[in-house]
């Protein structure tokens, strides 16, 4: 497996590290990842990304949840096992209402869960590199990969853009 080599800047507040990511942008300087020991309002407007499909495949799973909930009851009380509860009509959708809440929870639960670990890679066999287990205490990172013989340079761009400290890393 050939080695990839990163540079990485600290921040210490994250205003500091949004005004780094801008100073870096406008020198056309690609960032391969940022880290943050909490989520940083406006962050993801600045790095660009692209809205998550999370919500909808939350949204398809409590839709496919509630659609086999209530399908399976009516089925159940009206084909497979019709029973007369004290005259109570055999589809009676308002005691159908608490198996099929539930369900939709159930099932967009799930897809939300697996949808996130899948989508984040993470889980079992995931092979995540930590470059500083401070930044899940107190401090930001920005992470730039380096090509070729550019980490010096890297380097003196991250201070430039603020940093309070800068390392390189081989993976």
């Amino acid at each position: 497996m050939a080695e990839k080599a990163f540079v990485s800047g600290y921040y210490l507040d994250d205003k500091d590290l949004v005004d780094g990511i801008k100073a870096l942008q406008e020198k056309n300087i690609e960032i391969a990842d940022v880290r943050t020991p909490f989520p940083v309002h406006g962050l993801d407007k600045v790095l660009k990304m692209r809205r998550s499909r999370l919500p909808r495949a939350g949204f398809i799973a409590g839709v496919m949840g509630a659609t086999i909930g209530f399908g399976f009851q009516a089925w159940v009380f009206t084909e497979a096992w019709p029973l007369n509860f004290g005259g109570k009509p055999f589809l009676s959708v308002p005691s159908f209402i608490p198996v099929t809440f539930e369900l939709t929870v159930l099932m967009a639960a799930f897809a939300l869960v697996f949808g996130f670990l899948i989508s984040s890679k993470l889980g079992p066999g995931a092979d995540n590199v930590i470059f500083d287990e401070e930044v899940t205490n107190d401090r930001f990172q920005i992470l730039l990969e380096v090509s070729g013989e550019n980490s010096e340079k890297l380097q003196s761009e991250l201070q430039a853009a603020g940093a309070e400290g800068v390392k390189h890393h081989d993976v």
